[in-house]
């Protein structure tokens, strides 16, 4: 009996949310009011247990780890945000927060350029190799724009264009094929589950 409820209200949200096909109405505004008020109602008890408690309220009234009161505070700032006198205090938590985004700038430049800077310096023994070593070549000369793209030079930074271009299709069509995946998934559980048309 459960199973056959949920089913008809899964069934049921499911073909709100495709009704956004046809166009904007009421019924996808209310799918997607639930979704973001289901997500929110799911994450904050979440966050309550698995940050503010072992990471805020653990430390501070259990093991008298004080200094835990000051990222606290700065985090409470965000709050601030939301009046229109006092939402300048909101901006003290955002510098500290880019300030550490700039702590994590060492590590992504070893992860994208020192790891790519060693692919294209072995041995160009094999085939792999070879693409990897013209590709980073043709796109660092395809961006180099102190030099005119004309010539000898222009024909081989199109190649970079064509690196390129592959490798955001690549990207898009892995997009793609994700989003198509759970497309296939909720037609076999509306025909399947529900319908019992296909088994």
């Amino acid at each position: 009996m459960f199973g056959t409820i949920s089913n008809i209200v899964a069934a049921f949200l499911t073909l709100c949310i495709f009704s956004f096909l046809y166009k904007d109405n009421p019924f996808y505004k209310f799918a997607e009011s639930l979704l973001v008020g289901v997500s929110m109602g799911y994450a904050i008890p979440l966050v309550y247990e698995n940050a503010f408690i072992p990471y805020v309220y653990r430390p501070i009234f259990l093991q008298n780890k004080f200094l835990i009161i000051i990222p606290t505070l700065m985090g409470v700032l965000y709050i601030f945000r939301f009046s229109k006198n006092l939402s300048w205090l909101s901006r003290y938590p955002i510098v500290f927060g880019m300030a550490i985004v700039g702590m994590f700038v060492p590590m992504s430049l070893n992860a994208r350029v020192l790891v790519q800077m060693r692919s294209t310096m072995l041995p160009l023994d094999n085939i792999n190799t070879i693409l990897i070593f013209i590709g980073v070549v043709t796109i660092l000369m395809y961006f180099f724009f102190s030099k005119e793209h004309k010539g000898t030079y222009g024909k081989i930074s199109n190649v970079g264009i064509w690196y390129m271009m592959v490798g955001f299709g690549a990207s898009f069509g892995y997009t793609v094929m994700a989003r198509i995946s759970l497309l296939i998934g909720r037609i076999q559980f509306l025909l399947g589950e529900c319908l019992g048309l296909i088994k």
